[in-house]
């Protein structure tokens, strides 16, 4: 089809990039690394790490990990929070010519085994407050190498001490564990560091990363990342965001909160290889659902980019603190990870004077995909438009493109697209197109303009007698309604209708009756749209990014009935 989302491309920004500028994804890293020696790279509880001493401490941890007999294209599970030794693992991995597998530090055993065997892994780097969770599983997976880290050992000094100490102690974070084999992380630093790194050649189409899906539905798949798909990804963003920082000048080094977990695609691509590429000062935060910790560090910078959630948004907006920062070098609020409501869009452009600019993309497209325009001064309830080198069509169920302006599955093709799932050729099939679209299992619009919608995903439609509603739809309008601060919508089995409605919801104002919501979405809403069942609660279940688990929901219903019938 027609490239239409051209013409109304952000003016500086070309229709493609040279994404063959680089070879691998480690000589983009290692050319920051000369650029910026002495600039800060990452940066946790005011301990700074910079582009020099990440260049060293990972050619040493390259250089150990090669010492333990791992060959080129082995491939080394990292289960680390946002903590400083991340970066350096990640670094030091690709450097040896290895192949990165993120890892959820709060996977169970049973998701943890998964993973493992299933990408093969032979090494892991662990921080100790999970190294209980391998202990279980470890002798019936391939890992035959674990480096323990703890979150003190690069803070240095009496603070590092004092960290170690509450976390092990005070707060209880470290439950006993037994593997005897394994090495500290700083043991293995310093003994990397008189060793010598045999450099590996390293291919473009050579694997990068194995980025797992969240595995919510069936199955968690590695979505295979090459090198070259990681640059073109980043070549791709960086040249994206380019107007918004050109709109209104910035002072200081480029600076990115970095509030999403590492392990994640939307954070280990935007904000971690995509800050390292420009230069830029990642702000780790360990924790943000701990808001006040989170807006205590926010207080000491003068930061530029913000991507976040949307729980991320809402949970600033309606803190008490978080109007008192200071917002006058913020140029990018980037939304990912799930839609974005317009209320909270709203609340944060009031707050911040920066507009919200959501995104989407997804693990098998390297992060970004999509994404509105970055100089723009509006939220626009679109994904946006295609990246430059990225091509967006919109199919039917036989593969076929549909008219402008009809629903159907958004499918994504480009540089920066998986080359599939880790053997998994079955699995690869069925969502690549011959001609080689990924298809999402996102329902979306693409107006004449170019920008495209997400309606929902196929597996979250609910089928109300013959209805197709659509979650998000309902969410949004509920959350529109000022009592209420979060909601979350699935379909439950009805006996006439088929399935019905239900929204939960948490409320913002304590005093919001089921009543009053349920009459409010009647004047919102057409009849085979409204709820039917409206529950307030304290919380919603979320995965570790902040995304709500509308299937929990729904299969706690379920259950429920089940037991009552």
């Amino acid at each position: 089809m027609d490239k239409i989302w051209l013409k109304n491309y952000p003016k500086g920004v070309p229709a493609e990039v040279d994404v063959d500028q680089y070879e691998s994804l480690v000589d983009l890293l290692e050319e920051s690394f000369e650029k910026y020696p002495n600039d800060g790279a990452y940066v946790l509880m005011d301990k700074m790490l910079t582009y020099g001493e990440l260049d060293r401490q990972s050619v040493a941890m390259a250089a150990y990990l090669q010492s333990l007999g791992l060959k080129k294209g082995d491939r080394v599970a990292i289960m680390l929070p946002n903590v400083l030794q991340y970066p350096v693992a990640m670094a030091g991995i690709l450097r040896a010519g290895l192949i990165v597998v993120n890892v959820n530090p709060l996977y169970t055993p049973r998701e943890l085994e998964h993973q493992l065997n299933d990408s093969g892994s032979k090494a892991i780097i662990i921080l100790e407050n999970f190294a209980c969770t391998l202990q279980e599983v470890i002798d019936r997976t391939p890992i035959e190498h674990t480096i323990i880290a703890n979150i003190g050992e690069m803070l240095g000094g009496l603070k590092g001490v004092l960290v170690n100490f509450v976390v092990r102690h005070i707060k209880k974070g470290v439950p006993a564990y037994s593997l005897p084999q394994a090495i500290p992380f700083k043991t293995a630093l310093a003994t990397g560091r008189n060793m010598t790194l045999t450099r590996p050649e390293i291919a473009s189409d050579d694997v990068a990363v194995l980025q797992y899906t969240g595995g919510t539905t069936g199955v968690s798949k590695g979505a295979t990342l090459l090198h070259s798909t990681i640059v073109a990804n980043l070549l791709m963003s960086e040249a994206w965001m380019q107007p918004a920082l050109n709109k209104k000048p910035t002072t200081g080094q480029l600076t990115a909160i970095c509030a999403l977990p590492l392990y994640h695609v939307f954070a280990f691509v935007t904000c971690s290889l995509l800050s390292m590429r420009t230069g830029g000062l990642n702000v780790l935060i360990p924790n943000p659902r701990d808001l006040d910790a989170t807006i205590k560090e926010l207080k000491k910078y003068k930061f530029h980019i913000f991507p976040a959630v949307n729980t991320l948004f809402n949970g600033l907006n309606n803190h008490p603190e978080f109007k008192a920062l200071d917002f006058s070098q913020l140029r990018i609020s980037m939304g990912g990870g799930m839609a974005v409501q317009q209320s909270v869009a709203a609340e944060w452009l009031e707050l911040t004077g920066c507009p919200i600019c959501e995104g989407y993309g997804l693990s098998e497209t390297s992060s970004g995909a999509t994404c509105n325009p970055t100089d723009s001064d509006e939220f626009s309830s679109s994904i946006g438009l295609p990246l430059p080198n990225a091509d967006i069509a919109i199919l039917d169920d036989n593969g076929d493109l549909v008219p402008l302006g009809e629903r159907g599955e958004i499918a994504i093709r480009g540089p920066h697209v998986m080359a599939g799932y880790w053997q998994r050729q079955d699995a690869t099939d069925e969502v690549m197109t011959k001609d080689g679209f990924f298809r999402s299992g996102d329902i979306g619009v693409m107006d004449e303009s170019g920008y495209t919608r997400i309606v929902d995903r196929k597996k979250d439609m609910i089928l109300v007698s013959g209805f197709n509603v659509f979650p998000n739809e309902i969410e949004g309008i509920a959350t529109a309604h000022p009592g209420v601060l979060e909601a979350a919508v699935v379909g439950v089995p009805d006996e006439s209708a088929g399935e019905a409605v239900m929204l939960f919801a948490i409320k913002k104002d304590p005093a919001l009756t089921e009543a009053e919501l349920m009459e409010y979405c009647k004047d919102n809403l057409t009849g085979y749209k409204r709820p039917k069942i409206i529950e307030f609660r304290d919380d919603l279940p979320r995965t570790n990014v902040g995304k709500i688990l509308r299937r929990v929901l729904r299969d706690e219903v379920v259950a429920k009935m089940q037991k009552s019938a």
